[in-house]
């Protein structure tokens, strides 16, 4: 029943919703779908502040001592370092069979990455956004006798699919390092690997025709499912045709596969909601509700809702119909969010990303999968160069905010921990699973969180000292050049005492940048401008709040456990070991400057 459901999920738009290709998130009516093979012609050239205790009956990774596993319910305790970092300390350990033997000779032997990679056909939806164009570049830089890769770009004709391709993904500088590598023979190189198919994740069979199918589908030894609308508080109907349709139409996709070896599902370490403490890297069970796992004093709560993951994906599209359309956008925010918070989830994004893994576990049968969970991922570590990122990130809005004088702090707990982890890391996690799951064809679904909040935690107090280090060393200019000065990042423990501060300051930063003379008029522009600047900056203050003061820790006990099982030579080319990032260093010398560079374009002046 789910497979039939799901084949009909979601056909067309949802009502209300205004369809434009300036906004690749929106759905597609297009049926116009096609296939691109672009040849070259030409052969291939080879080229501490915060302490704290986690109780867990659980298997633990101590990072950099191989793998061990808790016989009983002990203690990790966390204690500040020294090094604004925090250590780990795991008591009554063992190894996960009594002998770290087999672990070290499997890491001598290695995985066998590069070796799986050569000639292997991959399939990527998602294939323009963020993490994708780093996956596709890693690939082609380290083995570049790797097979074809179908990218599934949203398009709606194969010109236009082509024209994203070279604009969005070729032309791009995340790949100049194969630009260099490949000189005057780079664009026949790429061309001659990435074949763009005209499609979209939230049509039946991805809005391919048969012959575009039985092609790829003769073809294909990897699909990975990177595709995903990242809106924290977007319509419940699109996140849902999108983050839970969406990989169960993939999936369906998947099984026409004939020589198919594995399936990899990028999600968030977030899909864990409201969860509190040690998270560990397990999948879902369908309709899995987090409020009913989640213990308060040693408590259950005192109901828990029945989650039938069935009925939710009903409900999105037939609540869509019933609302006016005038309303309906907001209405589906809304209920959205309503639907999210009941069963345990911050908000509408990892809701549905969370129903997309119960929904692939439910239809995907024998199909090897493996669920990708990185935390916060940010701009590149040190490959294929550092501090590479594309767009605002996560936090990067407050941290842009704040350099230029527009932010004095946020409501933040500074004993909070962030978890940040590095693109080139998450890619070279997912290029390692690929391998190893790839190559031993288990039919089972395999858990990986790529995090850092146990193993090498950033706390919040640290971080706003990191960014008040950075711009008194290096600040932005305003408008008539002059530096703008910084004040300590403050920590606000209310959303009033935000919002006063908030006014305070856009007065101040008007009157002394722009405004040195006000008159009525100008007064009536100002207190315009500062009540919009409070409203925008309430808004960002509660789209981010759950994550502000979020209470959970992500285990990466199999992640380490991948990494430990990597040749000495693969963990040099497919580095990430989150645990010996140096944050001071990563944060003001290479993610604020990539920021600078790369999204803000090197504009120092405020706006």
């Amino acid at each position: 029943m789910m497979g039939a459901l799901l084949q009909n999920l979601l056909a067309v738009a949802p009502k209300g919703l205004i369809l434009s290709p300036e906004h690749p998130r929106w759905l597609s009516t297009s049926k116009k779908k096609g296939f691109v093979h672009c040849q070259s012609g030409s052969n291939l050239t080879k080229t501490e502040n915060i302490a704290s205790i986690l109780s867990e009956t659980s298997t633990l990774m101590n990072a950099g001592h191989g793998p061990a596993m808790m016989k009983s319910s002990s203690s990790l305790v966390m204690t500040p370092n020294g090094k604004s970092s925090i250590e780990l300390v795991a008591k009554d350990v063992v190894t996960l069979n009594g002998s770290a033997s087999s672990s070290l000779v499997q890491g001598q032997e290695g995985i066998g990455i590069v070796k799986f990679l050569k000639g292997k056909v991959f399939f990527i939806t998602g294939a323009t956004g963020f993490l994708a164009k780093v996956l596709i570049e890693k690939l082609l830089r380290t083995e570049p006798c790797v097979g074809k890769i179908y990218v599934l770009i949203q398009a709606k004709s194969r010109e236009a699919a082509q024209k994203r391709l070279k604009n969005e993904i070729i032309n791009t500088e995340i790949f100049k390092s194969l630009r260099q590598i490949h000189g005057k023979a780079y664009e026949a190189f790429m061309l001659s690997k990435l074949i763009p198919v005209a499609g979209n994740i939230c049509e039946p069979n991805l809005g391919l025709d048969d012959l575009t199918t039985s092609m790829i589908a003769e073809d294909v030894d990897v699909i990975v499912n990177s595709a995903a609308n990242t809106n924290f508080h977007e319509r419940y109907d699109v996140a849902i045709n999108i983050n839970t349709g969406g990989p169960g139409r993939v999936m369906n996709f998947a099984k026409k596969c004939k020589k198919l070896k594995l399936f990899l599902q990028v999600s968030t370490a977030y899909v864990n909601g409201q969860r509190q403490g040690r998270i560990m890297e397990r999948p879902f069970k369908t309709g899995e509700s987090i409020r009913g796992r989640n213990i308060v004093n040693g408590n259950s709560p005192s109901s828990v809702p029945s989650f039938d993951l069935e009925k939710e994906l009903e409900l999105a599209p037939r609540s869509a119909n019933e609302f006016e359309v005038k309303k309906v956008s907001q209405k589906m925010k809304e209920l959205g969010l309503e639907r999210a918070r009941e069963y345990g989830w911050q908000d509408t994004y990892v809701f549905t990303k969370a129903m997309g893994e119960m929904l692939l576990n439910s239809v995907r049968g024998d199909v090897p999968v493996v669920i990708l969970r990185p935390s916060v991922i940010e701009s590149t570590y040190q490959d294929p160069f550092p501090g590479w990122i594309e767009g605002n990130r996560m936090m990067d809005p407050v941290v842009t905010y704040y350099g230029k004088g527009l932010l004095s702090g946020f409501p933040i707990d500074p004993k909070g921990v962030i978890d940040v982890v590095p693109v080139d890391m998450v890619v070279n996690a997912t290029i390692a699973a690929i391998a190893k799951h790839g190559m031993s064809g288990k039919p089972e679904m395999s858990v990986y969180q790529v995090a850092s909040s146990v193993v090498n935690p950033l706390v919040y107090g640290d971080l706003g000292d990191l960014v008040y280090q950075h711009f008194t060393r290096y600040p932005c200019l305003d408008v008539q050049g002059r530096p703008i000065k910084v004040e300590p990042f403050k920590f606000y423990g209310s959303m009033d005492d935000y919002s006063s501060h908030i006014w305070r300051e856009t007065i101040n930063h008007i009157t002394s940048s722009r405004m040195p003379s006000v008159n009525g008029k100008q007064s009536r522009t100002i207190e315009n401008f500062c009540r919009k600047a409070v409203e925008q900056a309430k808004h960002l203050a509660s789209v981010y709040e759950p994550y502000s003061f979020y209470g959970g820790r992500f285990d990466n006990s199999s992640t380490s456990s991948l990494l430990e099982s990597m040749s000495d030579e693969e963990r040099k080319t497919f580095y990430f070991d989150v645990g010996s990032i140096d944050w001071t260093d990563y944060i003001c010398n290479v993610h604020i400057p990539g920021l600078r560079t790369h999204v803000m374009k090197g504009r120092r002046q405020c706006i």
